[in-house]
């Protein structure tokens, strides 16, 4: 018996139209929590906007919304056009953005919902928002593999879908990020590759980089699931600075050891995916 995800056929057509228009869609995850998916997923998607590309970001981290507070969007909330579809939150003309945390009535409001209401809302945020016409859409995943990550893959069949790691230094990270690594294989994403972040700490005063962190073997898990290290972004305290006021690391300080990481690293995936 088959199964279908859309309730009826006029919803499953509009999801079709509206991913129709994006050229490219890419989910970034990690196993592990705290290794900076979204700043990651954020400063990508300003990185590709600065190289003249429509770019949108879907926040389906539900019960922990980070890219409103790091976009500087948190007190904002979502509008709809004449015909009732929502329009995503502007950023600059080619950069917008949709999270739940546009929905919230504070930034204090938890998201307590069981799976079937999460699959609700991504179904929305794709069939629902007047999206566009996009070079780009980074998908802001939560950590691990359950429902949302697998959600997104489910609904797009692996079709048009890439992948993007995310890992810190550290063994105990890395150990679960194998988990994603071996989840998006399983699903037929494309995985683009592994973003080491936090990986080093480079001294302003010398330039002596400094490994802050015990490193456990990125590289043999980039081999053994036959993928590449994107990039290792050095711990940077202006982008947790740029983030916690809502201010925009990577147009202002590309030239740091950070943004020029964070260039490398939207310069292969421009590549891959050109």
């Amino acid at each position: 018996m088959s199964f279908s995800l859309f309730t009826n056929e006029d919803e499953e057509k509009r999801f079709k139209e509206s991913v129709s228009k994006i050229r490219n869609i890419i989910v970034v995850m990690s196993g592990k929590g705290g290794v900076g998916k979204s700043s990651v997923a954020v400063n990508l998607s300003f990185y590709l906007a600065m190289q003249g590309k429509n770019v949108g970001i879907m926040d389906i981290d539900f019960h922990g919304p980070s890219v409103p507070k790091l976009l500087g969007i948190e007190n904002r909330k979502l509008q709809s056009d004449s015909s009732g579809k929502m329009l995503p939150e502007r950023i600059t003309d080619s950069f917008h953005a949709v999270s739940i945390g546009l929905f919230l009535d504070s930034i204090d409001s938890p998201v307590i919902w069981r799976g079937p209401m999460k699959v609700a809302a991504i179904k929305q945020f794709f069939c629902d928002v007047q999206w566009g016409e996009l070079d780009f859409l980074i998908i802001d995943s939560p950590p691990g593999t359950g429902d949302e990550p697998l959600t997104i893959a489910q609904f797009l069949n692996s079709k048009n879908a890439n992948a993007i790691i995310v890992t810190t230094p550290q063994e105990v990270a890395i150990s679960d990020v194998r988990k994603s690594l071996s989840f998006a294989n399983n699903l037929g994403f494309r995985n683009l590759g592994i973003v080491v972040n936090m990986s080093h700490f480079v001294c302003p005063h010398c330039g002596q980089k400094s490994e802050i962190f015990k490193k456990g073997d990125v590289a043999q898990m980039a081999e053994d699931h036959n993928t590449e290290i994107l990039g290792e972004i050095p711990i940077e305290p202006l982008v947790s600075e740029c983030g916690d006021k809502g201010g925009f690391f990577v147009p202002f300080y590309g030239k740091t050891p950070a943004g020029i990481e964070f260039e490398k690293i939207g310069e292969k995936i421009l590549t891959k995916l050109s």
